[in-house]
C-alpha cells in the first residue's frame, strides 16, 4: 500500500506485486491538525485492506518534509502542523507494523524511475513543478535519501546564473529568499507574471494568454522556462542523471520538454549536451505509487 500525504487530499492505493492497481481511496487531508493527520492515515489504512480482504498489507507514506535521521521526527514540512512531530512513531504504534516514509518528491522519483517514464534508466532526478518545488533522485532503483536525509532537496537551493534583476529574489516560506522554488513552481510563474501585470492568475491561464499573443505573459513564460532550465543543468553538473522526469501540474505544459533541453544545454559543463526530459508516466498516481514501492 502506498499513501500520498497531501496538503489537501490524502490518497491511498494498494498494488500487486507486479504494480497492478488492486484498490484505491482518497479522502479530505486535516487541516492545521496533527492528531486528526494521524487519524485519518490508520482509517484509510484500515478501510484499504478491508477493501482487499482484510490482509496486512506493507505501508509506505510520501509525505511533505522529511524525517529527520536524528530525532525521527517531522522536519521541513510546508504542512507545518506536522513539524516536530514523531509521525512515524505515532503510526507504527496504532497499526503495529513498521512503516517507510518518505518526501513526496522522492516517491514521485521512485516511482517514474521503477516502472514509469524512466523505467531502465540507472539514475534519474524527479522534478515536481507544481503549487511548490521538490525533487528526487533515484540510482539503481533506490532513493537516494544522503546522510542527513535531504537527498534530491532541490527547491530550497538559490537559483543558479541568477541575473540582477532576480538577485536576491523573492522571500521563500523557508526563511530565505531566491530559491528555485520561488521561481520554478507554478507559484513562481504566477507571481512573475503578477509583478508585472499586477494581476494574479494560474499557470494554465497563463499559457491561455501566451497563446493569444499577450506579451506579457509569454515573457513570463520565457523567463520561468530560463530558470527551471538553470536549476535543472545545475542538478546535471553535480548528479548527471540519465533521465529527468516533470512532475506537478506544470509538468502538463509542453512547450517545457523542448525548451528546458535546449535552455540548460549552455550551462551544462560538458561536450555532450543530449539533455533526456520526459513527462510522468503516471501524473498525479506517481507519488502514491512510490510510496507503495519504498517497500
Amino acid at each position: 500500500m502506498g499513501l500520498d500525504l497531501g496538503g489537501t487530499k490524502i490518497e491511498g492505493r494498494v498494488l500487486a506485486p507486479d504494480g497492478e492497481e488492486i484498490a484505491r481511496m482518497r479522502i479530505l487531508a486535516p487541516q492545521g491538525d496533527y492528531q486528526a493527520t494521524v487519524t485519518a492515515l490508520t482509517d484509510i489504512v484500515r478501510a484499504l485492506e478491508a477493501e482487499v480482504g482484510g490482509g496486512v498489507t506493507t505501508v509506505g507514506i510520501g509525505m511533505p518534509g522529511s524525517l529527520s535521521p536524528v530525532t525521527g521526527l517531522v522536519r521541513n514540512a510546508n504542512s507545518t502542523w506536522l513539524n516536530g512531530q514523531p509521525l512515524r512513531e505515532d503510526l507504527e504504534r496504532v497499526l503495529e507494523r513498521p512503516l517507510r516514509l518518505a518526501n513526496d518528491a522522492n516517491c514521485f522519483a521512485l516511482s517514474e524511475a521503477v516502472d514509469g517514464a524512466a523505467a531502465g534508466a540507472r539514475s534519474v532526478f524527479g522534478v515536481i513543478i507544481g503549487t511548490g518545488c521538490g525533487g528526487g533522485i533515484v540510482i539503481d532503483g533506490r532513493v537516494l535519501e544522503g546522510a542527513r536525509g535531504i537527498g534530491g532537496e532541490w527547491g530550497h537551493n538559490p537559483l543558479p546564473w541568477s541575473e540582477p534583476d532576480e538577485h536576491p529574489g523573492p522571500e521563500c516560506w523557508c526563511g530565505r529568499k531566491g530559491c528555485m522554488e520561488m521561481w520554478a513552481s507554478g507559484t513562481g510563474l504566477s507571481s512573475d507574471y503578477r509583478r508585472r501585470t499586477g494581476e494574479l492568475v494560474s499557470g494554465h491561464e497563463i499559457v491561455a494568454r501566451a497563446k493569444l499573443g499577450e506579451p506579457a505573459a509569454q515573457t513570463s513564460l520565457d523567463r520561468h522556462a530560463s530558470r527551471l532550465a538553470r536549476g535543472i543543468a545545475h542538478i546535471i553538473n553535480v548528479v548527471d542523471p540519465e533521465v529527468i522526469v516533470l512532475g506537478g501540474g506544470l509538468s502538463k505544459l509542453p512547450h517545457l520538454y523542448e525548451a528546458v533541453p535546449r535552455l540548460a544545454a549552455p550551462y551544462v559543463f560538458s561536450d555532450v549536451k543530449n539533455i533526456d526530459i520526459r513527462p510522468p508516466k503516471w501524473g498525479d498516481a506517481s507519488g502514491v505509487r512510490g510510496a507503495a514501492w519504498l517497500w
